[in-house]
């Protein structure tokens, strides 16, 4: 069962709307038409929005888009720094609740399913660390191959060890610091942090195009990114940091761009693994929302109007009225 505190949470995101689906599915522009209907503000719903500078990789809302609507959880972190999915939905609902509390609906826009599951089902943050255990473990890794770790994972927590990469150290630490912190494995505490609602019950939608229209869009999305001045604006980032953190480093784009600036490849090869991982990345955010039970799926035309569409979903939430 959830904590009173964890549920008056899970209660709170449930009051929102949602506007979600694959990268290029025009969730900006349905989102401004939406949001000016509810009379709603709206929440990004983006990890890598958060990052102050990170324009033009990001398609964040214009600045006209933005008087429009006004717009939170943007650039509210440095591309150095490092941002957890707990930080987000804690900052997310913060925020919430101060949007109602100006008599304003709230209408979260975005892509990232992780901060979209962590809303509306709740999320374990566990024990505090253990930081003896962890300096332990990272003595013994000095000796040994990490292999050697995630299988120590998989004799305690299969389930666990199943959906970590045998070189994803941090969060192995982290699974094996929780079964010796509460002698239950990471899994099942995760599993209790997992109650699904109905589609019918939210107000989740899922826009979505037919394959080939999603990657016409991508196509363009990427064209317009390095038309619009990506490969300057990651050198001024790299100006400004020298390096940027982990997260902001593997962004879509950006890690190729980085890469590309550092001589490893031309232009015209970069534009080409940009396509090739948005697309990639595009069918990861589908597989997600198709496995989220809260999704509802509205499959758009192809010259779909975003005001129409707004519309829709207007009509669609308004039937579903979901009241605490």
């Amino acid at each position: 069962m959830h904590s009173d505190e964890n549920q008056k949470k899970i209660e709170s995101a449930l009051r929102c709307w949602y506007l979600t689906g694959a990268t290029a599915s025009g969730k900006t522009s349905v989102g401004i038409e939406l949001a000016q209907m509810l009379n709603a503000e709206i929440i990004s719903l983006d990890s890598m929005a958060i990052y102050r500078e990170m324009d033009v990789g990001t398609a964040k809302p214009t600045t006209d888009q933005c008087q429009l609507v006004p717009h939170h959880m943007l650039d509210i972190r440095d591309p150095v720094e490092s941002f957890s999915v707990s930080q987000y939905r804690n900052l997310a609902l913060k925020t919430a609740d101060d949007i109602r509390s100006r008599g304003k609906e709230v209408l979260v826009v975005g892509g990232t399913a992780l901060y979209l599951k962590a809303l509306l089902r709740g999320l374990f943050d566990g024990p505090p660390a253990d930081w003896e255990f962890r300096q332990q473990v990272e003595a013994e890794l000095a000796d040994v191959d990490s292999k050697l770790l995630h299988e120590r994972l998989a004799n305690v927590d299969p389930v666990a060890a199943h959906k970590l990469h045998p070189n994803d150290r941090r969060r192995i630490i982290r699974a094996l610091e929780v079964f010796k912190l509460t002698g239950q494995p990471i899994s099942h505490w995760q599993m209790e942090f997992d109650e699904a609602h109905s589609a019918d019950e939210c107000r989740v939608f899922t826009l979505r195009h037919s394959r080939p229209e999603l990657h016409r869009r991508i196509e363009q999305r990427v064209l317009d990114m390095f038309d619009g001045g990506l490969v300057a604006e990651v050198e001024r980032l790299l100006e400004k940091w020298t390096k940027l953190g982990h997260t902001a480093s593997q962004a879509v784009g950006y890690r190729e761009v980085i890469d590309h600036l550092a001589g490893k490849m031309e232009l015209e090869e970069t534009i080409e693994k940009v396509r090739v991982r948005t697309r990639k990345f595009a069918r990861h955010q589908e597989t997600w929302f198709r496995g989220l039970s809260e999704c509802q799926i509205v499959d758009l035309e192809i010259d779909f109007e975003p005001a129409q569409t707004a519309q829709h979903l207007f009509e669609l939430g308004s039937s579903i009225g979901f009241k605490l």
